[in-house]
């Protein structure tokens, strides 16, 4: 009965999983859509501080372990997060759903070596590998005939760049600490620095329809509240290597809902570049436990 039970969360985690990717995908289109009418700032402003409301109401017994350390680590991330979201969503505007997608997965090559500026814990060879496949699937996606990168790609790998330091930061922060706790007040922050940022470059407040205040529902709760709740959850009852693989389908899925719903054309050589960019992460992420099994995996990493 035990044993059926595990099993039985354990696939309510990899569902949990599979769904934030699922809806994180979603996300791509509907910020692409949505920052045609509304301001980056403003979409920021909204969706993160109403974001933080509602984890204050789920989570608010986090909230009497408030101090000062936790105010200033979380206003640390929460500025992380806004450049990370603010650069990304700026790229979107300039590039198709897909390749934004995709190009933002690229923070997880680059993690690894931000924690060697950080802990001192050098980049093993599947770091390494992932990092140069990164840069080739890069230079497919992105390099146009004159081989330079458009602004908008420019903006998304300036934000993936930003998410591998909120990482980071993340990973030091919350050790021992109450990371909702943690995740409130950086959502607070990130709210509030957009905010200030759309009263000095958007004076004007943008005109809300039912479509575009739908949009910024939706990014906030489903894409915010409700897929940090499915991450959580699932990433109790899952394997890292698993929850990883489940998680990196948010690029693919990104994809996909671009094809479906804002007919981003797919070449070759676009298919190439997302195709090495996804093996890129994968490599990275799992360091190919899921091939090689773990004793495998630890010898190998002290061969390299």
């Amino acid at each position: 009965m035990i044993g059926r039970l595990m099993e039985n969360k354990k696939m309510a985690g990899k569902l949990a999983l599979f769904l934030a990717a699922l809806i994180w995908g979603s996300s791509f289109v509907v910020v692409k859509n949505t920052v045609d009418t509304i301001p980056t700032e403003f979409l920021l402003g909204f969706r993160f501080s109403l974001a933080a409301v509602l984890l204050g109401i789920v989570f608010h017994k986090s909230l009497l372990k408030f101090d000062a350390v936790y105010l200033r680590q979380g206003l640390v991330l929460g500025l992380l997060l806004f450049c990370a979201y603010y650069t990304q969503t700026l790229g979107i505007t300039d590039t198709t759903p897909g390749k934004n997608a995709f190009l933002t997965a690229v923070y997880c090559a680059i993690v690894p070596f931000l924690y060697w500026a950080v802990d001192r814990l050098r980049p093993d060879m599947y770091n390494i590998a992932a990092a140069l496949m990164c840069i080739g699937g890069i230079g497919l996606v992105s390099l146009t005939a004159n081989f330079s990168i458009g602004w908008g790609d420019g903006m998304t790998l300036l934000g993936a760049f930003f998410y591998a330091a909120h990482i980071v930061a993340l990973a030091k922060f919350t050790r021992g600490r109450d990371a909702m706790l943690l995740t409130m007040i950086q959502f607070a922050g990130c709210g509030v620095l957009a905010w200030l940022c759309f009263a000095v470059l958007q004076p004007e407040v943008p005109v809300l329809t039912s479509g575009n205040i739908s949009a910024l529902l939706y990014l906030t709760v489903f894409c915010s509240a409700v897929t940090l709740s499915f991450q959580s959850f699932g990433q109790k009852y899952t394997d890292p290597a698993s929850a990883s693989i489940l998680l990196s389908l948010e690029s693919v899925l990104g994809v996909a809902f671009s094809v479906a719903f804002y007919n981003e054309p797919i070449t070759l050589r676009l298919l190439l570049g997302f195709a090495v960019i996804f093996v890129a992460v994968i490599i990275s992420e799992t360091k190919l436990s899921f091939v090689w099994g773990k004793k495998s995996l630890d010898k190998a990493v002290d061969l390299g």
